[in-house]
């Protein structure tokens, strides 16, 4: 099957599901065109993908360069040179309505195509409910082929906030076991806590949703109790403040900002502990990522955490903006050699459950169903 993908290339969890999810079905023989403003940060090399770069314009006139509007057209080109079977658009905002805009240029040629849209979060959460935006990302979410959800928090949370009528299918975000699994990196651990000092890793993209000051403050009673460092991944708007924590509690030389990283299974083989304080989060992929590899999580209750981070099995969950008590499990499971090995086993048993190899069949499968049923609803010629 010929399959576009459009996502956000960046390192936010949409891009990275896509992209692990575009490379996936690559080699699984599909054929897949990726379609947005730059290469996906996590895409490699593979014979079956192809990247197609969206190019926008600058004109004086615009004080805002049209993106949706050289999107749309860029979808209509790759589709026609391509011979597309189905295009599969991740974040309703743009992308959606874009590729609406798009098959309604391409019902003029004579050739048409469905389109699937996933939800990732945030676009419903927040960006979607913005009144700016709603009649667009409702009307473009109806006009979807097949919805997907990456929770069962977000399908409920899209049904409460948008007058969907169409079904939602949940599929959940997966993990690539083979990449993402505990390796011998202690050369590396040496380095960083030369003492055997527990390692803490927090990875976001740095906004405030993401709530980053409270990894600090959790970071800070944990490493009163025990000889600790703290990692954290990841750049955004919130970092110059959470650095500026760091120095008022005067605990910066056991906490380092590392930025954008990729090969998170490296840091995370290192890992005793994640740590991810989120206002919300629809899936919480890095959490996922970091079990895969073995790591327990602190977490927040919000959203679809719960989904995947089973508390007192794999991690534990607290309200949003409950330090003392993610701090409290925290030192729980780090207190304890014999605990902490518990918590390691469950959190990579349970991240198994995730595996792509259980969870992309079911987007194969929903090709072919959109596909086939949209070809039936063709008129014939």
């Amino acid at each position: 099957m010929k399959i576009g993908i459009v996502c956000y290339p960046t390192f936010g969890g949409s891009g990275v599901l896509a992209t692990e999810l575009g490379m996936a079905l690559s080699e699984k023989g599909h054929e897949v065109h990726f379609i947005t403003y730059q290469q996906p940060v996590r895409l490699h090399f593979h014979p079956n993908i192809y990247y197609h770069e969206v190019a926008v314009p600058t004109y004086p006139l615009f004080d805002f360069p049209p993106y949706e509007t050289a999107l749309a057209s860029t979808m209509v080109n790759v589709i026609l040179n391509n011979n597309l079977d189905v295009l599969h658009v991740h974040y309703a905002i743009p992308h959606a309505s874009a590729a609406y805009f798009a098959r309604q240029i391409l019902k003029k040629t004579g050739r048409d195509i469905p389109f699937i849209t996933t939800l990732h979060g945030t676009d419903i959460t927040l960006v979607g409910k913005d009144h700016t935006y709603s009649p667009v990302v409702t009307f473009s979410i109806n006009e979807s082929d097949a919805i997907t959800a990456v929770s069962q928090n977000l399908k409920d949370e899209t049904y409460r906030s948008f007058p969907i009528d169409k079904e939602i299918q949940v599929i959940t975000n997966f993990v690539d076991m083979k990449r993402f699994r505990h390796s011998d990196k202690n050369h590396f651990k040496k380095m960083l806590a030369p003492n055997d000092e527990r390692i803490l890793v927090h990875v976001s993209n740095f906004r405030k949703v993401k709530r980053v000051g409270d990894v600090i403050k959790v970071f800070e009673k944990v490493h009163a109790q025990m000889p600790s460092k703290l990692l954290m991944i990841g750049d955004g708007p919130e970092r110059p403040g959470a650095e500026e924590l760091c120095r008022s509690l005067n605990i910066c030389n056991d906490i380092r900002f590392l930025g954008k990283q990729e090969q998170m299974d490296e840091i995370l083989s290192i890992t005793d502990l994640f740590v991810l304080p989120s206002e919300y989060e629809s899936f919480g992929l890095s959490a996922l990522e970091a079990m895969a590899c073995g790591v327990p999580v602190i977490s927040t209750n919000a959203g679809g955490l719960p989904e995947i981070n089973e508390h007192g099995k794999t991690g534990f969950l607290s309200n949003v903006g409950d330090i003392e008590d993610m701090a409290r499990n925290a030192i729980d499971i780090l207190g304890s050699e014999e605990r902490l090995r518990g918590f390691k086993q469950a959190a990579l048993s349970h991240a198994r459950t995730f595996d792509k190899n259980h969870i992309v069949p079911l987007y194969e499968e929903l090709y072919t169903e959109v596909v086939a049923r949209y070809k039936e609803q063709q008129p014939s010629v």
